[in-house]
């Protein structure tokens, strides 16, 4: 009877069932390779980010941002003229 588990392989090459086996692990296997989890995947690029994100440049681009966006000012959004609603049924 055929059955299927899945294992990861370190880099020595050695198989590591990710759940415990109900049955001997012994005889001839197949062996199909998958692509890397996209989990995996994921926190790979998250550490590359954050190793981005600490560096002191990014602070500083950050920060002249917030400067320039707080100094922006738009006369039509510094007053309030009214809720908009010309014909509010009570």
């Amino acid at each position: 009877m055929l059955q299927t588990i899945e294992v990861e392989i370190d880099a020595s090459g050695h198989i590591h069932p990710l759940e415990p086996l109900a049955f001997p692990l012994a005889g001839r296997a197949l062996l199909t390779l998958l692509d890397r989890p996209m989990v995996e995947t994921a926190l790979l690029a998250e550490a590359a980010l954050a190793e981005d994100w600490l560096k002191p440049e990014e602070d500083e681009l950050i920060e002249a941002a917030y400067r320039k966006a707080s100094a922006e000012v738009d006369p039509v959004w510094e007053c309030a003229a009214g809720d908009g609603l010309s014909d509010e049924a009570w």
